[in-house]
This record gives structure tokens, sequence and C-alpha cells, in this order.
């Protein structure tokens, strides 16, 4: 069983399966061909193989330069940044403007913990009678 990609670059000339389904780096469908004329067409036109999906059988690959990789892996990086993060949440927080200050202390030191956590934090002041 072939190992999963964990990070989009060029997979070089390792590549665990037979017959690959293959995109030019136009973004035409190839067609699917052996895993050793894909690695000749790679050659011919100085070319880098990039797994783009394994899910499917054949796995498609695309012929990419490296410019081409480098743009799509920033793509990448600025979705995953965009992304929600997991655990993440968001904290809320209401006392009232008439608070104790040892109650204001403690409270204070709860939402220091939550913005150490990573943690959004809103607080509501309700005004007192």
């Amino acid at each position: 069983q072939p190992k999963r990609k964990a990070a989009f670059g060029s997979v070089g000339r390792r590549i665990p399966y037979r017959v690959l389904h293959v995109i030019s780096q136009d973004g035409e469908s190839l067609g699917n061909m052996h895993r050793a004329e894909a690695l000749r067409l790679m050659d011919e036109h100085g070319l880098k193989l990039v797994l783009l999906r394994e899910n499917v059988e054949p796995p498609v690959y695309r012929l990419m330069t490296g410019q081409q990789i480098h743009e799509e892996q920033l793509k990448r990086a600025e979705k995953k940044k965009a992304s929600p993060k997991p655990g993440v949440g968001q904290k809320e927080l209401s006392f009232s403007s008439a608070i104790a200050k040892n109650d204001l202390d403690t409270k204070t030191k709860q939402i220091a913990q939550w913005i150490e956590k990573k943690h959004h934090v809103k607080v509501t002041i309700r005004q007192a009678k």
C-alpha cells in the first residue's frame, strides 16, 4: 500500500502506481498511461510530476514546472490560513459594572488563560442598577 503524501510537491521518480492519469501543464488531459511513459514525458519536457488526487482509480498526476508547484503551495498555505482552526473557539464572559475587585481579578485571570490558549474572548459588561 502506498504511503500517504503529506505535502503538495513534486513526487520525483517515486511513483507507487503502475497506471496513472496524467494532466499536461496546460491542464489538458493526456489520458491514462504507464508510469514509465509518464516519467519519459516528464524528462522530455523538463517538468515535474505532482500527485493531485490519489483516491481515484487511476490516481491523477499533473506535469508542472517548479514555478507552478511553488504558486500552488502558496495558494494552499493561504487557504489553510483562512480556514478556521479546529479547537479555537469563542469564549464569552459577562459581568456587572458593580463587580467586586476580587471577582474582577479572578475573571481577568480566566480571560488571560483563554487568550494564552488562543481562544477568542468576548467580554460583556452590564450596567448596575
